[in-house]
């Protein structure tokens, strides 16, 4: 997965460098180069083809038999993934009733702020810095990101089709923008994000702090000519942004204060909250 989303990169500019020379090669080493390209490609192609049978999947859910079918399909591409401990059959019934809700009626949707309650709650059972916490306008920021990363470049241009670049996982509204509530599988996928990839939060939070969307960020450049990209960040201040998460520190000091099974009943106990029993 990519640490800082091709999106970020468009929001914040390349930084203005001279970087070295470009190295001059020789037929010979750029056949090379080419097979070396080609041989990744085909060793990636399966994996892409199921990307895209599970993306089709999220895309035509209309019973819960559809349903099932998506989240069996995404838990057992997953499987041997400790992070994605839904991935148990015991469980997916629930994730997939909850799947089958959001996705054929908007307002049986996962609201935004039950996924900001129960991130705030295990922020603070797990004793992470309250930097950790997220805001309802920071979370909608978030998916707005996440959505346009997967839908105009990881998986339109064709750069990286894979179950995390999905665009058909997320709930859209009536204009084709991220809805105000989430489908079961993208409230996974959000939560799994914010844990293990929190530098995409703090830039969520500085898009927040200036007013602006992604999307509509994204519009903009499209509809403006051609400028020059300005750097916000210098690489080293990249750098130094992606390389803190607040989170995992917390969570081997939870399990090294409470061990692993109490660590193991509190995702439990979230999970039931992120998906009551009816």
């Amino acid at each position: 997965m990519i640490a800082i989303p091709l999106v970020a990169a468009l929001l914040l500019g390349a930084p203005q460098q001279a970087g070295p020379a470009q190295p001059q090669w020789t037929p010979q080493q750029l056949e090379q180069i080419r097979q070396k390209q080609e041989q990744m490609r085909q060793q990636r192609e399966p994996a892409r083809q199921t990307a895209i049978h599970i993306n089709d999947l999220a895309g035509n859910i209309h019973s819960e038999a559809d349903a099932r079918a998506y989240v069996d399909a995404v838990a057992e591409e997953l499987t041997g993934h400790r992070h994605m401990s839904w991935t148990t059959r015991s469980i997916r019934h629930r994730v997939a009733h909850a799947e089958y809700e959001a996705a054929t009626d908007p307002s049986r949707q996962i609201p935004e702020q039950r996924i900001v309650d129960i991130w705030s709650e295990y922020v603070r059972e797990i004793d992470a810095p309250a930097e950790a916490l997220v805001t309802i306008a920071e979370l909608h920021n978030l998916r707005d990101s996440m959505y346009l990363s997967a839908s105009q470049y990881a998986w339109k241009r064709g750069l990286n089709q894979s179950i995390w670049t999905m665009p058909n996982v997320y709930a859209l509204d009536a204009d084709g923008k991220v809805a105000g509530g989430c489908r079961a599988v993208e409230a996974l996928r959000l939560i799994h994000d914010m844990h293990d990839m929190f530098p995409n939060v703090r830039f969520a939070r500085e898009r927040v702090q200036k007013g602006v969307l992604a999307s509509e960020a994204f519009k903009q450049r499209q509809l403006s000519p051609p400028q020059p990209a300005k750097a916000m960040f210098s690489s080293a201040e990249l750098h130094a942004i992606s390389a803190r998460n607040p989170i995992q520190p917390a969570v081997y000091r939870f399990q090294q204060e409470h061990g692993e099974r109490a660590y193991q009943q509190l995702l439990r106990r979230l999970f039931a909250e992120l998906f009551p029993a009816d």
